[in-house]
């Protein structure tokens, strides 16, 4: 069976024939580390279906600093979705860490399909509850954790974040500098 129908099946209930019509609207696509899927200010129209690599989106301040908001692992939606639904430029960048394997997704065509089929209108609702329970998630622990904490909690969500994130990375995602991740590395052995 095909492991993105399986996907798509652990989210809602998709038939053959509605996996099928999201083909259908979709183009497989491979790209490379450093390739920025949503680039800051470009009024994004896809979303994508991460298969394999890793993104991040981040945020570039005036100054040139990057705040990392999110890492996505496979298999995950990636989107500038406030930028999607508001048809404004996107805020965020989103940018390959490692070569990549993803489906994307016209969102244009995928929102008429939803308002015909109430299958991949389940499917959507279901994966803007997934992106939402996420979002808050991440603030709860923005908000009541320390770093070291926050830290525990990535290595529970990425086992091997170590191995495969820029130790640069973690540390712009928790918030805090190198120096003081490394510091927390230390202490915990």
């Amino acid at each position: 069976m095909n492991r993105n129908f399986t996907f798509l099946n652990s989210i809602t209930s998709v038939s053959e024939e509605t996996f099928e019509e999201i083909i259908k609207i979709s183009e497989f696509k491979r790209i490379e580390a450093g390739t920025q899927i949503v680039k800051l200010n470009e009024v994004p129209s896809k979303v994508y279906m991460l298969v394999s690599g890793m993104i991040r989106c981040y945020l570039n301040t005036e100054s040139g600093k990057e705040f990392n908001k999110t890492f996505y692992l496979p298999t995950n939606f990636v989107a500038s979705l406030t930028a999607l639904i508001k048809g404004k430029p996107s805020k965020f960048v989103f940018e390959a860490l490692t070569d990549c394997k993803m489906y994307e997704i016209d969102y244009h065509k995928l929102l008429k399909l939803s308002k015909e089929n109430v299958v991949i209108n389940n499917l959507y609702s279901s994966v803007l509850e997934l992106v939402y329970i996420k979002y808050e998630k991440r603030l709860v622990e923005l908000i009541s954790l320390d770093a070291r904490e926050r830290y525990i909690e990535l290595r529970k969500q990425i086992p091997n974040v170590d191995t495969l994130i820029s130790q640069y990375h973690i540390a712009s995602y928790l918030g805090i500098t190198p120096v003081q991740l490394s510091r927390i590395r230390k202490k915990m052995g």
